[in-house]
């Protein structure tokens, strides 16, 4: 109890400019790989606080790790920075009104993951100072988790191979222990080629790329009920062979996220996906290339972890919102509709709660609802050493993922208290592993319980490189 309180206060001491850190962020919205101006700005923060640096982690220039204490077990703190794109959204109003037409925004609020993340890290290296223990904690800035799958790719290379825990948060509209389900999850693109005519005066000399696409879209979607229920197949046009429909398309893209309980199912899924595409090609006449860009694992518990993390919560109790806060909630709630809010109650497990804008509660452990499942590169952490998140109400109840009204809230009096809160619980989290060793051991027991049988593969092909994006000023 005595150090929970003491890393509560080192976490408070330093809050505002870790606040001033999310809002920094928030406006700089950058996609996977760009995000150029936040590792900056992170690093930034890191020298401020006198950590060891290592930039350029696993070959990624915007990936960064600090390094502070001296022997002890090593905890791990992971952030995350990345934007969407198309959620620019003016802050702390209640309507859709784009910053920039077209723009990016923190629809996710990976502004404030890794800007609390930091903030814990910083309370975890002031209290080694302060308490002369043995330990080191590491902040892990990791880009791209949007689709990137950058922390897959930093587990391939060897970033935490002397990790002992990894801690971790996200915004959310619930306070609890993170339920640990996700998704293994595969990137993959078919690129079609097959030949240009005139599609009036020789459309016979054509092989349409376009077309093949069109027809594997037609297969997967046939697919669908012969795969398993919890599996997820989604598919986006890169390239739709130009726009003149009096040109057979002579060239045509299109991106499959490929997602399904653990890896075993993904990989199954994925070769037949790839033997619909080779089939659509056959049709066609014309030639598929395929490429992995990410994947990601499935998530792995850790029962001891989670059970430490939840007795944090409880003791903290839940964010400390105001009526200003609940105020703007409420407003944003408007925009939604009912079955928004009910879902949110629907996949917490818990009863819908009447003038409840905000979560003023603490779910309680072991709580579980209807899987509501995306996937996350935290899994590959996970996979390689015991792992454990939380989600800490940061928004209104109901707000959906991924949406215009995260952004908006991602400023908000509420973000900075949800944001500070979710730093006490993991550094108060960190601080147990560190002055216990009998916790420490029990984490890892669970770890390599649960991976005895099925050791971690990393789901990205070896050949298969992060995709860097240049600098702006070097594009």
């Amino acid at each position: 109890m005595q150090n929970s309180e003491i890393i509560w206060e080192l976490v408070d001491t330093k809050r505002q400019p870790f606040e001033a850190l999310s809002d920094r962020v928030w406006g700089m919205p950058e996609i996977a790989y760009t995000e150029y101006r936040s590792v900056g700005e992170h690093i930034a923060m890191l020298k401020e606080q006198g950590f060891r640096i290592t930039e350029n982690v696993a070959g990624i220039p915007t990936a960064v790790m600090g390094e502070a204490g001296e022997g002890g077990p090593v905890i791990a703190i992971l952030g995350e920075y990345d934007a969407l794109p198309g959620l620019s959204q003016e802050a702390n109003i209640a309507e859709p009104k784009p910053v920039e037409a077209g723009g990016h925004g923190h629809g996710c609020g990976h502004n404030m993951l890794g800007s609390a993340a930091l903030l814990a890290a910083t309370a975890v290296k002031d209290w080694l100072a302060k308490t002369g223990r043995p330990g080191r904690v590491r902040y892990f800035g990791c880009p791209a988790e949007e689709g990137g799958a950058a922390k897959a790719f930093m587990v391939r290379a060897g970033a935490f191979d002397d990790v002992d825990v990894a801690i971790s948060w996200h915004p959310a509209t619930m306070t609890k222990v993170d339920d640990a389900l996700s998704l293994a999850n595969t990137r993959m693109d078919f690129q079609f080629t097959g030949r240009a005519s005139h599609a009036a005066a020789a459309p016979h000399l054509g092989r349409s790329a376009l077309d093949a696409v069109e027809l594997m879209n037609v297969g997967v979607n046939y697919m669908r009920e012969h795969a398993p229920s919890d599996a997820r197949i989604h598919y986006a046009y890169l390239d739709a062979g130009g726009i003149a429909p009096n040109v057979v398309q002579a060239s045509a893209k299109v991106r499959y996220a490929i997602r399904a309980r653990d890896l075993a199912g993904m990989l199954e899924l994925n070769e037949r996906v790839k033997k619909i595409a080779e089939g659509a090609a056959l049709m066609t006449e014309t030639t598929v290339s395929i490429s992995i860009m990410s994947a990601v694992s499935n998530m792995l518990g850790n029962t001891p972890l989670e059970d430490a993390m939840f007795k944090n919560i409880d003791r903290l109790g839940p964010v400390p919102f105001d009526a200003a806060d609940r105020a703007y909630a409420a407003k944003i709630q408007a925009t939604l509709g009912p079955a928004d809010i009910l879902n949110d109650y629907r996949k917490t497990g818990i009863a819908p709660r009447e003038n409840t804008p905000l979560c003023d509660f603490v779910v309680p452990q072991g709580t579980r609802g209807v899987p509501m499942i995306g996937s996350t590169d935290v899994a590959d952490v996970s996979w390689k050493v015991p792992t454990i998140q939380a989600r800490v109400a940061t928004h209104a109840i109901g707000t959906p993922g991924h949406s215009w009204q995260i952004t908006a809230q991602g400023k908000a009096p509420a973000a900075h208290k949800g944001m500070v809160h979710a730093a006490k619980i993991m550094a108060a989290t960190a601080v147990d592993v560190i002055s216990d060793e009998t916790l420490l051991a029990r984490a890892k027991k669970d770890h390599q319980e649960r991976t005895t049988q099925t050791p971690y593969v990393c789901p990205i092909p070896a050949e298969v490189k992060p995709p860097i994006k240049p600098r702006p000023e070097a594009a």
